[in-house]
């Protein structure tokens, strides 16, 4: 069953123009509705509007498919039912006909196999607290370390364990880059205390990219950029407010598949749709960010 791409991803592709690949899962349980669709065209607008080519990808009528139309992008966000797809999923959606939405890792993975090598979303998935107990990892770590694709986000999931998600991607060897920061953003929050290489610039990120592909290393690059600032919350608002929801959410479902929608909905609630709100334009930014990073970078790449 081969990857279905869009004819307006390969033509641009082939061109040479900058592609940003998007993911479904947002879509179909990252966001309520009608905030999970327009949030899904929006970050479409803001990647065209840096003159670079959207490529949602998910999987419809057990078809993976990279370049879904508005139409088909709706249905991922009204239709219930529609699995969460890891990389491990994509198969099972597959061979059965059905529906999946693609997570961070499925998405690096199908992009860097069709030849895109940018991806936006709004924050990676990672460590989860608890790891002595649950052995909880995120497969987006690895899947990022084995695409070459560069993922704009604003940092790993607050609901995470931080530190020890920064210590796994140092482990794989992934490079963590702050955008305009020398600290990792915490989805939510711009202040999070811990310190990474700070980009200045595209110029800059350009430079960095070239002697990282110089070196022959293979992994991918996370570059986080801090979210909104008209919106962005306090560390310790944040930190209270992810206690209050571990605090709602059972054990039984801090964990697993079921464990980041049940607790970012929790701390919705919680902040009676702040962090949807923040949620919404953190990703939207971060789309546009991709697109203009590898539309310059392009350009500077080819006056080199």
């Amino acid at each position: 069953m081969p990857i279905e791409v869009a004819p307006e991803i390969r033509a641009a592709l082939d061109a040479g123009r900058p592609v940003v690949a998007l993911e479904t899962t947002l879509v179909s349980h990252g966001l309520p509705w009608p905030h999970n669709l327009e949030t899904a065209l929006k970050m479409a607008d803001a990647v065209r509007s840096e003159d670079a080519v959207p490529a949602v990808i998910g999987v419809l009528d057990g078809r993976l498919r990279v370049g879904l139309t508005q139409g088909e992008i709706a249905r991922f966000a009204k239709e219930p039912g529609i699995a969460k797809c890891s990389t491990r999923d994509l198969p099972l959606a597959m061979a059965g006909g059905g529906n999946g939405a693609t997570t961070v890792s499925a998405t690096v993975e199908i992009a860097a196999r069709v030849g895109i090598r940018w991806m936006a979303t709004g924050g990676i998935g990672g460590v989860h607290r608890g790891i002595e107990r649950s052995g909880d990892v995120s497969a987006d770590l690895d899947a990022i370390r084995r695409s070459k694709v560069v993922v704009v986000c604003s940092g790993a999931k607050i609901i995470l364990d931080l530190p020890r998600t920064v210590e796994w991607l140092e482990t794989l060897g992934v490079p963590l880059l702050g955008w305009q920061t020398g600290q990792l953003p915490g989805f939510y929050t711009a202040e999070t205390g811990l310190e990474v290489p700070e980009i200045a610039d595209c110029r800059a990120l350009q430079r960095w990219l070239a002697a990282w592909e110089e070196l022959g290393f293979q992994s991918g690059v996370v570059l986080a950029a801090a979210p909104p600032a008209h919106l962005a919350m306090g560390g310790a608002e944040v930190a209270q407010l992810v206690a209050a929801a571990l605090d709602e959410v059972p054990e039984a479902e801090r964990s697993g598949k079921a464990a980041t929608p049940a607790l970012l909905a929790a701390m919705a609630r919680l902040s009676m749709g702040r962090t949807v709100e923040l949620n919404r334009e953190l990703i939207v930014a971060n789309a546009g960010l991709a697109a203009r990073c590898a539309r310059q970078c392009a350009k500077l790449r080819e006056a080199a």
